[in-house]
């Protein structure tokens, strides 16, 4: 088992930064990688940013792309999503997620191939 716990959402302005944590426990040890899911309400969850247990590898969507960083301290066992020039639309529950599957660069952005989900945190963005 694993447990994952999100903190770090809140209300911001248009432009603005948060910055996201992912503290995970448990069985971790042989993580393969870790990633953030976000859902607004009424819409389907999607992929937001995904990177291996190295660390070496990370993944983006294309709308997060050059605003958004992924990072990780295995040291800590936590995620982290920087969140930079937020905009509106970036206004949902955000999800971090857990997988042990080694999966490919197309596989990290279905979320059916997580198998342990943190409670998610809100991130409002006003304009």
């Amino acid at each position: 088992q694993v447990q994952l716990v999100e903190s770090g959402g809140g209300l911001v302005q248009a432009g603005g930064s948060l910055r996201l944590s992912c503290a995970a426990s448990g069985r971790t040890l042989n993580t393969y990688a870790m990633g953030w899911f976000r859902q607004a309400p009424g819409k389907e969850r999607d992929f937001v940013a995904s990177i291996t247990r190295s660390g070496g590898t990370t993944y983006y969507a294309d709308s997060v792309k050059g605003r958004f960083t992924i990072s990780r301290d295995n040291a800590k066992n936590t995620l982290y999503l920087q969140m930079n020039s937020l905009k509106p639309e970036d206004t949902a529950a955000y999800y971090c997620a857990h997988t042990l599957n080694v999966l490919t660069a197309q596989a990290m952005e279905d979320y059916q191939n997580y198998g342990y989900w943190g409670q998610g945190t809100q991130v409002t963005v006003s304009s």
